[in-house]
């Protein structure tokens, strides 16, 4: 069951890596793009934050059935 399908029965295999990939470009895009304003004021996206988030699309990424999601790829075009 996707989340938000409550009452769902339908069982669906395991997704593509290519296909998380596609799913997950934009929102590093825009984590990328928040980077790029936090330097403009002198600052950044710290380390803790930095580490949640990428937990965070692993967290999405397990909820979406993407099994073999590995932590490091779903974030490696980063630039924070």
């Amino acid at each position: 069951m996707d989340p938000g399908d409550e009452g769902s029965t339908t069982v669906t295999r395991d997704r593509s890596p290519s296909q998380l990939r596609a799913a997950t470009s934009t929102e590093k895009f825009k984590f990328n793009e928040l980077e790029a304003e936090f330097e403009a004021v002198g600052s950044e996206i710290e380390t803790v934050a930095r580490e949640v988030i990428a937990e965070d699309f692993w967290f999405v990424a397990s909820a979406y059935r993407f099994a073999d999601a590995d932590v490091e790829e779903l974030v490696a075009t980063r630039d924070w």
